[in-house]
């Protein structure tokens, strides 16, 4: 399947008519609604009985007629059909009402299993898929393109059903009960079906259109809020105003223009189908004034042309409706089609010890395949030992981390820990054993218990307190009147930066890794901040093998082993004391650069 990257809308190419290959797109969802067939059966059952029960309507309101005009060759009375009559309506309307409940049910819960499916695909995405996609585009397939299903499943195809049932009934009916006048009215049909193809092909090239531009202003909004405090920092919340209106505009500039298409077809048909019927009315007149059909057969033939009518007028919305239904559930199964990493939460648990090597490591990422991240890394990290990466933004220093997590495979060369080649190991036991505190921590908008927790879901409260305690956290958590059940807000807001990363510490004790991972954890913090979080990493590297990404080397002169990497090669490494004599060297030019400015 061709991918589509970005949030780049759909092509010419891209939208497909509506034939076998791409029915079987939407076809393919029906797979979800297994689990409800019964109820997807029932509903069909009452959808049948509620169209075909509406169509006996016409032919009863004749028959009234007839027998009001004493014509023979009926035997019931007025009353009699009066009470049939309005025995069909109640029927209908009962059909109706399940059908509509049991739709209902099978379209919202099949419709949370897909939107379960493609959650959980997301997740279990490798990171190269996210490197070339927005998350407000992601977020538009799992909440617009699965809404659109939605209201294809418990609406469109229901009434698609009913439109043709109506179409085809009624023909049959209208034949039988007035050949000559059928065959008159079925000549306007070629002008109405022709029509109707025309007008369907524009409005489904549009709405497409309007998707992909609302998808697009999405992505806008997501960013805007993710990022609020930059554009406040810059004061560009009048640009991001601009940005966002001005994809607002295209998206009803397009909009404005499908409605225009779809009023003139729908102004066409009541036309072309008013004129019908008063071309109809003029011939069936004349038949009765040659008593060739009686009032009642006029009047049901009139009422059945009407719904014969509705129906093809309906037909073309439909259409565009199911060609948006076949757009969605591409884009929805694209994701779900995707290879997923692979995982096995289930499986064996294995701790590790933590012995490292890199072995003529190459790498380039899948965006930019020509450009060698790193250049044949060559890196040893024993067991319990702590080491850091220095170099400049660039050099290499997160990628290494990257690859030691298999966020990304190696291009070539090989990384071994505990001797095993990593690809060997299962990749939920692999990330287990390792754990990481970044620099800008990510707290999950729930409590102060939740996101420790994070670390190893199942843990208990004593656990999580102990945890909380070892990472210099429990100080500032009993300060507050929730104390564990504080809400820390969105992105973790309401916590100030030295409070984060002791609770992004203490997660980090509680998931217990082999391997620990700081990425300069104590950059942005105040000096009280930086001491006590300092306190909680002390704790939390004993008997682990850890690994550093430094920018102030200050906080790096106690590790075991330091090494210097420039355009992804390693090009020095010893220790603090051994690099920093080395005066021709890049870690003693940065060491003094930094001192000296202190």
């Amino acid at each position: 399947m061709a991918k589509r990257k970005g949030n780049t809308p759909l092509n010419e190419e891209e939208k497909r008519a509506l034939n076998k290959q791409s029915f079987n797109k939407l076809i393919g969802v029906f797979r979800y609604i297994k689990p409800y067939k019964g109820q997807f059966i029932l509903g069909m059952i009452c959808l049948v009985f509620s169209s075909t029960t509406l169509l006996v309507f016409p032919y009863l309101a004749g028959k009234l007629m007839d027998v009001a005009q004493d014509k023979p060759g009926f035997p019931f009375t007025i009353n009699e059909i009066t009470a049939a009559l309005v025995g069909v309506l109640f029927f209908q309307s009962i059909f109706s009402f399940f059908r509509v409940y049991l739709f209902a049910q099978v379209s919202e819960r099949s419709m949370a299993d897909i939107r379960r499916s493609v959650f959980s695909r997301m997740v279990t995405l490798p990171t190269s898929f996210f490197d070339s996609r927005r998350i407000g585009e992601l977020i538009s397939r799992i909440t617009s393109d699965v809404s659109m299903l939605q209201d294809t499943f418990s609406t469109t195809l229901a009434e698609l059903f009913r439109q043709v049932a109506t179409l085809i009934i009624g023909i049959v009916v209208i034949f039988f009960v007035a050949p000559k006048l059928t065959l008159f009215m079925l000549a306007t049909f070629p002008i109405l079906v022709l029509s109707a193809l025309i007008f369907g092909k524009s409005i489904r090239k549009l709405s497409k259109a309007t998707q992909d531009k609302l998808a697009e202003a999405n992505t806008i909004v997501e960013e805007t809020l993710q990022a609020i405090n930059v554009v406040k920092a810059f004061t560009n919340e009048f640009f991001e105003r601009r940005r966002y209106g001005k994809k607002l505009d295209e998206v009803v500039t397009i909009a404005l223009k499908t409605a225009t298409h779809r009023g003139a077809f729908i102004s066409f048909i009541i036309f072309a189908l008013f004129g019908g019927i008063v071309a109809v009315m003029w011939y069936g007149a004349t038949l009765v004034q040659s008593h060739s059909m009686s009032v009642g057969d006029l009047l049901s033939f009139v009422l059945y042309t009407i719904f014969i009518g509705g129906s093809i007028a309906g037909l073309g919305d439909i259409y565009g409706q199911v060609q948006r239904a076949i757009g969605a559930s591409e884009r929805v199964l694209e994701i779900i089609d995707e290879e997923p990493e692979l995982t096995d939460d289930k499986g064996k648990k294995l701790k590790l010890k933590g012995e490292i090597s890199f072995n003529n490591v190459g790498f380039s990422y899948p965006t930019r395949k020509k450009l060698k991240v790193l250049k044949d890394i060559n890196l040893q990290i024993n067991q319990g030992q702590k080491i850091a990466l220095v170099g400049q933004s660039g050099a290499g220093k997160s990628t290494i981390i990257q690859l030691l997590s298999r966020f990304y495979e190696a291009t070539s060369g090989s990384i071994t820990i505990d001797g095993e080649d990593i690809n060997n190991y299962d990749l939920h036991m692999l990330r287990l054993n390792v754990g990481m505190v970044p620099q800008e921590v990510m707290l999950f908008g729930g409590t102060i218990k939740e996101n420790i927790a994070y670390g190893r879901p199942n843990a208990s409260d004593e656990e999580i307190l102990n945890a909380a305690e070892k990472a210099n956290a429990l100080e500032f958590i009993e300060r507050f009147p929730e104390k564990l059940d504080t809400v820390v807000g969105e992105r973790g807001v309401k916590l100030s930066g030295g409070q984060r990363q002791r609770i992004a510490i203490a997660r980090a004790i509680l998931k217990d890794p082999a391997i620990l991972v700081l990425d300069e954890a104590t950059s942005s913090l105040d000096a009280e901040s930086e001491h006590l979080v300092q306190q909680a990493l002390d704790e939390l590297m004993k008997n682990r093998t850890t690994i550093i990404i430094a920018h102030r080397l200050a906080t790096i002169r106690k590790v075991d082993q330091i090494f210097v990497l420039k355009e992804g090669e390693i090009v020095e490494s010893g220790t603090h004391e051994e690099l920093a004599s080395d005066d021709t060297g890049i870690y003693s030019y940065l060491s003094k650069l930094q001192f000296q400015l202190k």
